[in-house]
Parts: C-alpha cells; sequence; structure tokens
C-alpha cells in the first residue's frame, strides 16, 4: 500500500531538520508511539535505517556507529520501559562526546502520573546520560510550532557544540493516520558559526539591536560602527543598551506608531546583540533574518525569527563582517529622517512621566547615571535622548519591580562623587522602600518619584487590563495602597531618615522646583522628589506619543486590529442586528 511521511507536525519537523543537518543514520527499535518517524523515514530514501529489537544494544550500536563514521546517529524507541534501556549506552555515548540523537516517543505528555499503560515520566534523565533533554509539544497552533521548531533546532546543535554527545528529544503522538503528506513543509533551520565556521553572506538592510548591554570598551564601540559604516547598517537602542555611539538611534518613538506601516524600515537583517531589553516598540523592527551574536552561543529567538547564532564575542563578529569601503549611508538616513520628523510633531503633553521625561531628559547633568523602574517610567523616557555624557540602566533582567531603588543605592556606592538618579513609579517605589533607610545611602542619590496611586500600567489605553475600566483598580493595578498619593506619607518618612524632599502636582508647581533636583553638584543630602500624577493623563500622554503619525496601510491594520477586540466585535454584532 503506497504511503508518504506522517501529518504530526512535531514529526515532521524533526524529518525536515535532520535532512537540514544532514543527519541520515538512523537506528529503529519496534513500537506503537515511534510509528509515525520510523514509518516516515523508511519510506524515505535519505535515511539509512537499521532494526535493533533490544533498545540497550540500539543505543550501544549508535555509538559504535557515531565513533567510526564521525557523524550524528539517531536511534528511536516507544514508551514504556523501552527508553530506560537506552542510558548505559547514553552514558557510554557522554563520556565519549559521542552525537548519538535518541529519540523517545510516547502518548501525551498530559498522561504522565495517571496510570495510564506505557506512560512514563521522563522528565528527568541523569546528569551524565545526554548533554540536553527537551520535551516536544503536540503541534496544534502557530505558538506550538514555534517552540517545537527551536526544541528540535536546539538539540540537533547540540549534538556537536564544544566537543559533542548525546541529546534526548521526547516526542508525543497522536497516532494519526493517514500517511499522505506526499512532501515535507519547510520549517526553520537555525545554525551555529563558531570562529572556524563559514560565515553566510551578509547582504541588504541592516539593522542592529541591543538589548541590555554591559559597559562598552572604546574597542567595541569602534568595531560596532566601522561594521556599520561598511554596510550602510542602523543600530537601534534603548536607555538599557549602553550605547551612545554615530550610527545609533533611540528608534522607540517611531516604532511605537501604532498606525504607521514600518514595512519598509525594517532591515533585511537585524543583529542582535545584548540581553532582555525593555524596547517593546523596537523590538517590532525586525524584518526578515535574525542573527544572534553572544559568547554564550545559547539559542535565543527573541523575534521569533532566527536564523544564525554566532558563538564569539560581539567585536569578532563585526570586525569579521566589516568591509574595507564605507557603504553610502541610505537606510540609517531614511530612518533617521523618519524620527525626526515624528518628533517634530510632539505636541503639548498632559502632566504624566512622558511630560516629566520630556521636559528633564536633555536636562539630565552631564556625566550621571540614571535608572528607570521598568514599564511605564522606561518607556516613556525611551522617546526622549538623554545627553552624551549620560549612562543609563533599568532591571529588565529579571524584569520586576522589586529592586530597582537597591539598585540604584548599590550603584552609587561605586563612586560617591557622581550623581545617580532614578525615575521610578509609586508601586515599585514602596516595594523597595526599605533601602532608602540603608546607612550607606549617599548624598549622591536623586529618586524621582512618580505617584499615580497604583499600577499605573494596567490602567494605559492600549493594555490587555483596560478592557475592565476602572474595575482594573481594586485588584489588577492595586490601587488604594500605600496611603493613595498621601501628600505626607513620602515626605514624612523621606525626611525622618534625611532626605530632602521636593513635590509637585502640577506643571507649575513643577517648574518651581526641579531645578533643586538637577543641580549638578552633590547637596547635603539625598533627594526624594514625589510628583502626582494620574492614570488617566498617564494614558492620554502615551495615546498622544504613539498616534503622531500615521499611513494608509497602518491605519488599515489597526481598524482591523479594533474590530478584532471584544468591544469591535460586539459593536460589529449591534450593526448586525440593526
Amino acid at each position: 500500500m503506497p504511503y508518504a511521511y506522517t501529518n504530526e507536525k512535531n514529526a515532521q519537523i524533526i524529518l525536515c531538520l535532520l535532512k537540514a543537518h544532514n543527519i541520515r543514520h538512523v537506528i529503529a527499535s519496534p513500537g506503537t508511539t515511534n510509528t509515525a518517524i520510523v514509518a516516515s523515514m523508511q519510506q524515505d530514501p535519505y535515511f539509512i535505517m537499521y532494526s535493533s529489537v533490544d533498545e540497550r544494544s540500539a543505543a550501544y550500536m549508535a555509538c559504535g556507529l557515531a565513533a567510526e563514521l564521525g557523524e550524528p546517529v539517531v536511534i528511536s524507541c516507544t514508551g514504556a520501559t523501552a527508553s530506560r534501556n537506552y542510558l548505559p549506552g547514553l552514558t557510554e555515548a557522554f563520556y565519549r562526546k559521542l552525537p548519538v540523537l535518541a529519540i523517545t516517543s510516547m502518548q501525551s505528555l498530559s498522561k504522565v502520573g495517571h496510570h495510564v499503560a506505557q506512560v512514563i515520566d521522563r522528565s528527568v534523565v541523569p546528569n551524565d546520560a545526554v548533554s540536553l533533554s527537551v520535551s516536544l509539544p503536540i503541534v496544534k497552533d502557530a505558538d506550538d510550532q514555534w517552540d517545537c521548531e527551536i526544541k528540535v533546532n536546539k538539540a540537533i546543535l547540540e549534538l556537536k557544540r564544544r566537543g559533542g554527545g548525546p541529546v534526548h528529544i521526547n516526542l508525543p503522538t497522536t497516532y494519526s493516520k493517514p500517511y499522505d503528506a506526499k512532501e515535507l513543509p519547510s520549517y526553520r533551520v537555525i545554525e551555529r558559526i563558531t570562529t572556524n565556521d563559514s560565515f553566510p553572506i551578509l547582504s541588504g538592510k541592516v539593522g542592529v539591536f541591543i538589548g541590555a548591554h554591559k559597559r562598552w570598551t572604546e574597542e567595541e564601540t569602534q568595531a560596532l560602527e566601522q561594521f556599520c559604516a561598511s554596510h550602510n547598517a542602523v543600530v537601534f537602542y534603548d536607555h538599557t543598551s549602553g550605547y551612545r555611539g554615530k550610527a545609533g538611534l533611540l528608534y522607540s518613538l517611531a516604532a511605537a506608531q501604532t498606525a504607521l506601516d514600518q514595512t519598509d524600515y525594517r532591515p533585511d537583517v537585524l543583529i542582535h546583540i545584548g540581553e532582555v531589553s525593555g524596547d517593546y516598540a523596537t523590538l517590532n523592527m525586525a524584518g526578515g533574518q535574525v542573527w544572534r551574536v553572544s559568547e554564550d552561543g545559547e539559542i535565543r529567538d527573541t523575534f521569533r525569527k532566527l536564523r544564525y547564532v554566532f558563538e564569539m564575542p560581539e567585536k569578532s563578529f563585526f570586525e569579521r563582517y566589516t568591509q574595507p569601503e564605507p557603504a553610502e549611508s541610505t537606510y540609517y538616513q531614511a530612518c533617521a529622517s523618519r524620527l525626526a520628523a515624528i518628533r517634530g510633531k510632539i505636541p503639548e503633553l498632559p502632566f504624566s512621566n512622558i511630560w516629566l521625561a520630556s521636559s528633564l531628559a536633555h536636562k539630565i547633568p552631564d556625566g550621571a547615571t540614571i535608572h528607570f523602574g521598568i514599564l511605564n517610567s522606561l518607556r516613556s523616557w525611551n522617546f526622549f535622548e538623554l545627553p552624551e555624557t549620560v549612562s543609563s540602566a533599568s532591571n529588565v533582567g529579571g524584569f520586576g519591580i522589586d529592586g530597582g531603588l537597591s539598585s540604584l543605592v548599590g550603584a552609587s556606592l561605586a563612586n560617591p562623587n557622581k550623581l545617580f538618579f532614578a525615575v521610578i513609579g509609586d508601586l515599585a517605589f514602596f516595594y523597595d522602600i526599605n533601602v532608602l533607610g540603608n546607612r550607606h545611602v549617599g548624598n549622591n542619590v536623586r529618586i524621582l518619584l512618580i505617584n499615580n496611586g497604583k499600577g499605573t500600567e494596567f490602567r494605559q489605553y492600549n493594555h490587555h487590563a483596560a478592557y475592565f475600566g476602572e474595575d482594573a483598580d481594586e485588584y489588577i493595578a492595586a490601587a488604594g495602597h500605600f496611603g493613595k498619593k498621601s501628600p505626607t506619607l513620602v515626605k514624612n518618612f523621606a525626611e525622618n531618615l534625611g532626605y530632602e524632599y521636593l513635590s509637585a502636582d502640577s506643571k507649575e508647581t513643577f517648574e518651581s522646583c526641579y531645578q533643586a533636583f538637577l543641580n549638578p553638584t552633590p547637596t547635603k543630602r539625598p533627594i526624594v522628589f514625589e510628583v502626582f500624577t494620574s492614570s488617566e493623563l498617564e494614558s492620554q500622554s502615551l495615546e498622544i506619543m504613539q498616534s503622531l503619525e500615521a499611513s494608509p496601510k497602518g491605519r488599515a491594520k489597526e481598524f482591523v486590529k479594533g474590530l478584532l477586540t471584544p468591544q469591535g466585535i460586539a459593536s460589529v454584532k449591534r450593526l448586525i442586528k440593526g
């Protein structure tokens, strides 16, 4: 009877990526749950297959074959105790660094622990049996497919990484029939490049996205800028990137325009360096492929477009791709012109964190460091440039609200003669308030507290929780705690601890006292500057800033997106009913 490949997508992804990575030798043991992948392999002449009833023997056969060929060998088994019998051979492979890929099939992972026949728990693997173990999902949607693609790529790449070794893939099946997929679909292939490998060709529009980044050396900055000059590349950075070079654009404002089509401004290749980023808007600027560059060599598919991972220092990567002649800077100029045009449209804003950023960002004293609370504070200040000599940071690693002030105080201890500022919301401030009483806090600390009486992020016009309106305040936005915007609570606490206290609740009162906060020389005491805003004006300001520019295509996308919201669907239903 003629048959072809299985329709189970997780198995298809394995088959496709095995072929893409030139892995063809397979030792199969009999079983039911591995029928989908084994039957698909045996009708494909690409695979060279062998049979072994005994899984223990199969794993040792794979050791011998992998050692003799110098290339990966796949072993496949079914559920129950079949996979347990791989352990002696995999242990041998681990200590000899042999690339054996154990694919252990089973029923749905959800059946583990429910006394279902032939279903055992494979979630824990001995430390010295495999270098990596992954469990694949049953693919039901795009998120499952992405997860599956990443895990299979990661597993296959691990076979040869750092000397090589055995790897485990746990593959659930749904026993799907018929086997009528005439061709394997194409799935994303990810490759890891080290300094000894052949490097892919870099062409088209090139961008560099910098997440949170350690302090740059002069040599690293120079390598990046020479690379950008030779490729007409743009550096997209934010206030956690640590970059202040001539190739960079603080692009968050342009990227945040919700009704503006960004297609022509996205790069064909985006080089991703640094760590976690809180610049959510610019994260949408990935166009074609993403190339990740990091010494850790890990697969981090932030943009879901990863093609290559370069396991090497950033400086080595940029020097390797720098061309002898500079390119015409047309792409950079196009992005810079768009950003400048949008900045020119910023109107007078309501009294809010964004308004404060527009008033203060360019006035932060030279040589200072400024720390931002996550989300609203970081986003608000990412719309505006800081002076070139000002460094900045935010706790975007763990991305919690729990330690912003403590991180500021810790940084301030490094140089008592340097000013350290913080911009932080009220929930994060009170969460970490104990550090204000630390006896090591110096007079070089200045804290700008934006007190709107709640987690205003949850009340932004475009936040998921905005659906609930004011009802979000009760439990989602945590309103009503910490004195309900008391004019004396922080004042008394700060002054009793020896801080100078300033406050403002309007543009007028702000203008009357902000200069003391920005005094470029250390004062006798640290400063807390409490500014009272409202979630309504915070939301209005954000909506204004994200609606400065639009395009016909962008407007159409926004319109369709609006129709797909619960409110939009309800409106359409009312229109249909007449």
